[in-house]
């Protein structure tokens, strides 16, 4: 259903570069203030569309939560792992060899990957000489790497990278441009976990820190801070580049909810960042994860933390351009994938584009009322998205 998507900005506007003038805009760090404005946004709901959605894995009276994918190169092979709980407990890994359509059983894994303390994360390595990788972090302190050389058949148990730890690790991984086997990853920490002490930082400082790889994925180096600040709780970086591939982009998920989602830019491979700047209020939210379409467009999936929004709480992605994420505009609409029936608990997704365009974004919420999360993939193309909302607009989405 195509619905025009009402934006009460209750915690205040900002539109940071090119596009829109708004009274009472603020520069990045100052606190939001009360309704600045209303726009309307373009909205597409597919929340009830049950013939886009799959089921990955659902457990009676189970939490199952927080899933990460990787799609292989065969364009069809898709992995996905995630916890049994809210980001600690034991890991599951699921197969599916037809772009998500169908899910294998859940496949063996190494024993202590039973004894994960975090959200997961998977990932495509290559080295050098051209050998492949998966491999699979487990955060908090230590940090843990589970690697397979196999595209998932036997993989290696989860071992510490080094005397450091962090939360949400990796938010990202990226390859390193011109430079074959290099990357770099990101992670969040508040001073509570990349030494262990359990204790964040008083004040808190919320820091993003970048790893390094030179072999392909198999060791990496000591954490670096990118980006700090006591007001700005910056946290869960997703990584996304330019279309010419000159710039990189993290996107920050902000957690003190008093300002919008982030984002940092780099020119030169990671070497140095811009400072956090606010990204447009149609992508407030946590977990943000981007992929292109075909046509060049850029689709990015969240949760939907803006407490003015019709779909607060709810899966939902947006789609626009890359230049648009650099000049703060609105984009182009929103899209809700899924309705959260339970607060803030869904969004941490996997997002793929297949070879015919159909996005595959997979996640994990309380989808059924009063019963436990699972794990569901959603399915569409912009092309079917871009007709719907061509047909009859209808009232805005109710909050709940």
């Amino acid at each position: 259903m195509t619905r025009p998507f009402v934006v009460l900005a209750a915690l205040g506007l900002c539109f940071p570069g090119a596009g829109l003038a708004v009274p009472g805009a603020r520069s990045p760090g100052q606190y939001l203030a009360p309704p600045d404005a209303v726009t309307l946004f373009p909205f597409v709901d597919l929340a009830q569309d049950t013939g886009r959605q799959v089921v990955v894995d659902r457990e009676a009276g189970q939490y199952l939560g927080h899933p990460s994918t990787v799609l292989l190169e065969d364009g069809c092979t898709i992995l996905c792992v995630y916890p049994k709980g809210h980001g600690k407990g034991p890991l599951v890994l699921k197969r599916s060899t037809d772009g998500g359509l169908t899910w294998s059983a859940r496949l063996p894994v190494p024993e202590n990957w039973a004894t994960s303390l975090e959200t997961p994360s998977i990932h495509r390595v290559v080295d050098a000489a051209g050998r492949k990788r998966l491999i699979v972090w487990s955060g908090l302190y230590p940090a843990r790497l589970s690697v397979t050389e196999d595209d998932g058949d036997h993989w290696t148990p989860l071992m510490p990278a080094g005397n450091w730890g962090g939360i949400v690790v990796m938010g990202s991984v990226a390859a390193v441009r011109g430079a074959p086997g290099h990357y770099l990853a990101w992670f969040n920490d508040d001073g509570s976990t990349l030494d262990g002490r359990k204790k964040p930082a008083t004040p808190p400082l919320y820091q993003i820190y970048q790893v390094a790889s030179a072999d392909g994925g198999l060791t990496w180096s000591a954490p670096h801070s990118i980006a700090s600040s006591a007001e700005l709780r910056l946290c869960e970086p997703g990584f996304v580049r330019s279309p010419d591939g000159k710039q990189m982009a993290l996107l920050l998920r902000e957690d003190s909810r008093k300002h919008f989602s982030q984002v940092i830019f780099s020119p030169n491979e990671g070497a140095t960042w811009t400072a956090p700047r606010p990204m447009s209020i149609g992508l407030i939210g946590d977990r943000h994860i981007a992929a292109y379409a075909p046509d060049g467009r850029l689709v990015v999936v969240f949760r939907d933390t803006n407490r003015a929004s019709p779909t607060n709480g709810d899966w939902c992605a947006w789609v626009g351009t890359y230049d648009d994420l650099v000049q703060g505009r609105l984009g182009q609409y929103r899209v809700r994938l899924m309705h959260s029936t339970w607060g803030w608990d869904c969004g941490y997704s996997g997002l793929h584009v297949l070879g015919d365009g159909t996005f595959v974004a997979t996640s994990y919420g309380h989808w059924v009322d009063a019963e436990e999360p699972y794990i569901v993939s959603v399915r569409f193309k912009l092309a079917e998205l871009d007709t719907r909302l061509g047909s009859q607009e209808h009232p805005a989405p109710s909050a709940r």
